[in-house]
């Protein structure tokens, strides 16, 4: 191990070089110094493992360390080493969101080796930087790989890796890779090199061909290429610390993408397909070129947009994932919730002081009246609060409704963490809605007979919702609707009025004729649709209502209605985002007709 005075004198040296690996990019990048790392203490606060340096997006920060540099004989290679990290920031992948873009289409071109997508997003990035800092700049790169080879590199994919450098760079063969190679890896190399530099440029849409080139290499040597690779690999954690947003979406060129280079005309001067009288497709077009026609919006499964963050480096719980998801989902539809008017709104005015006491909120402290009062502060004792009156204002105010959310979590509905749940996209969307209204909610999710959760009544704490609503139970046929009888009963008073949203289906019919606690479903449900001061809704999947399937349980509805239930019916899950959104501003805004609504 070096000891400190080396490392010193290092760190002086790299300082300076800092400077000259800004202006490889450009005197405007804006960078502040590396953090060093002199000793494994420093390294494992800083979550630098197995490479001599990192990167991390969330805070723009390149870290080094001195000692493995020094052990790696890297001293006289400043420049290239900090203007390659650089590069990381302000070229590939330069933010989070592109980073995990990059992954996403990564992922896909390694069906089966979904897990090496960080791995091979770093020599992807490494190749663009390094042959721009090569031949734009005059840094020696290939000589940071001399020195770092070892005999453990011999893999295939570290031939195909090396030689595609060769040919990037104009350099004789075997001064990178000494073996002997086979035409496989002659000619995937020259198909890797027209790539690195056909899309230098547009290096996202690169990715999942060079994806697809080094698979069956990936796929053949697996743990053993991580290994090779562990020291060059700078950007695993890149994404540690934030979250990107935009992934719940997919791209529209992110599918048509994934191709062999070897099937792309912009690299292998080919052709294109002839697509003869496709509709919306001419000679000379190909699958996902630009054609000026708008195209639906297509979304990721939770799964994969959980699986995608974790490439990223981002180390949270998959439920944690599954409410970044719904909540992006949900942002686009959300609608102010319903309010109810008030005679008068109120203003508050300043009364007077009175003894503040230890237990109470701190915000409550009047600290210039109690520093008025005395010049010495004692809680409890010295300590004031600022006394308020109401006076009527001239304006209506409205009052929200409070929301009682409950959704269906039997075992008919699939866990929202793995597969796209349209009832807990729908009740997001709501509860986001009712929260920025100024509204409390309460979610409830319910299997019955079986188990069932809910948060700690009305709260607005969101993250609390979302985490409740995206939990899984898969217990039961039903929502439990005798769990109506938990917040809503004559002896138990609401400070304000709710509105109660069951999301089911069908069972709810079979539900509301069992008992429970000797009472009927369909008393405790009427019960609580006149204690809630704000009406009620069900909302129920029926297949095949608008063929007359209704008919069935028309006498049921008839009865749900006149128990003071409004009653909402969709043909398929899916539906339940559109109602989501109408649902407020049809039933509850004054003056919006369904047309509106829409």
């Amino acid at each position: 191990m070096s000891d400190r005075a080396t490392l010193e004198s290092v760190k002086d040296q790299w300082r300076q070089a800092w400077p000259q690996a800004i202006a490889d990019w450009s005197s405007y990048v804006q960078l502040r110094e590396p953090t060093w790392c002199y000793y494994d203490v420093d390294e494992k606060r800083e979550g630098l493992t197995g490479s001599f340096a990192m990167i991390r997006l969330s805070d723009h920060t390149v870290v080094i360390s001195l000692s493995q540099v020094v052990a790696r004989e890297l001293v006289s290679f400043a420049p290239e080493v900090l203007a390659h990290e650089i590069g990381h920031h302000v070229y590939c992948p330069a933010d989070l969101t592109d980073n995990a873009r990059m992954l996403a289409r990564i992922r896909r071109g390694l069906p089966g080796c979904e897990s090496y997508a960080p791995m091979v997003g770093n020599l992807y990035a490494d190749l663009l930087i390094n042959d721009r800092l090569q031949r734009q700049r005059g840094r020696n790169m290939a000589g940071v790989y001399q020195k770092l080879m070892t005999e453990e590199n011999n893999g295939k994919l570290w031939q195909l890796y090396m030689r595609m450098y060769e040919l990037l760079w104009s350099l004789p063969p075997a001064t990178l890779v000494s073996a002997t190679l086979d035409s496989r890896v002659n000619q995937d190399a020259l198909l890797g090199s027209r790539l690195i530099r056909v899309y230098s440029r547009d290096w996202l849409h690169g990715a999942g061909r060079f994806a697809c080139l080094l698979l069956p290499y990936v796929a053949e040597e697996g743990e053993a290429a991580r290994k090779q690779f562990g020291v060059w690999c700078d950007t695993l954690q890149a994404g540690a610390g934030e979250i990107p947003d935009g992934l719940a979406e997919i791209d529209d060129d992110e599918l048509s993408g994934i191709m062999h280079p070897a099937e792309d005309p912009a690299l292998t001067g080919l052709d294109p397909i002839d697509l003869g009288d496709q509709p919306g497709l001419g000679r000379g077009r190909v699958p996902g070129a630009l054609s000026g026609q708008k195209t639906l919006k297509t979304f990721r499964d939770p799964f994969e947009y959980s699986e995608i963050l974790k490439a990223a480096g981002v180390n949270l719980s998959e439920r944690e994932m599954a409410v970044l998801y719904y909540r992006e989902r949900a942002i686009p539809y959300l609608i102010p919730f319903p309010s109810r008017q008030q005679h008068k709104a109120t203003d508050f005015i300043p009364e007077g002081l009175d003894l503040w006491d230890i237990g109470q909120d701190l915000d409550r402290i009047d600290w210039f009246g109690t520093l008025v009062a005395s010049p010495e502060v004692i809680p409890g004792v010295t300590t004031l609060e600022r006394l308020h009156g109401e006076s009527l204002g001239e304006q209506p105010k409205r009052i929200p409704l409070n929301l009682y959310l409950g959704i269906d979590c039997s075992g008919s509905m699939g866990d929202p963490a793995h597969k796209l749940s349209y009832p807990v996209l729908a009740g997001t969307v709501i509860a986001l809605s009712a929260l920025r209204a100024g509204a409390f909610v309460k979610v409830v999710l319910s299997g019955e007979p079986g188990s069932s959760i809910s948060t700690e009544g009305f709260i607005r704490n969101q993250n609390e919702i979302l985490k409740t609503l995206l939990n899984y139970l898969g217990t039961g046929y039903s929502f439990g609707i005798h769990r109506l009888a938990e917040t809503y009963s004559p002896d138990k008073r609401l400070d304000r009025p709710s509105h109660i949203l069951i999301v089911s289906d069908y069972d709810m019919f079979a539900m509301l004729a069992e008992k429970g606690n000797d009472r009927l479903g369909w008393d405790v449900a009427r019960e609580a649709a006149q204690l809630s001061g704000g009406g009620a809704t069900y909302v129920l999947q029926l297949p095949g209502y608008k063929e007359g399937l209704e008919s069935r349980y028309g006498g049921q509805i008839e009865q749900m209605i006149a128990d003071g239930w409004n009653v909402h019916l969709v043909n398929s899950m899916e539906e339940l985002l559109a109602f989501a959104r109408q649902f407020s501003r049809m039933q509850y805004q004054p003056g919006v007709t369904a047309e509106k609504a829409e």
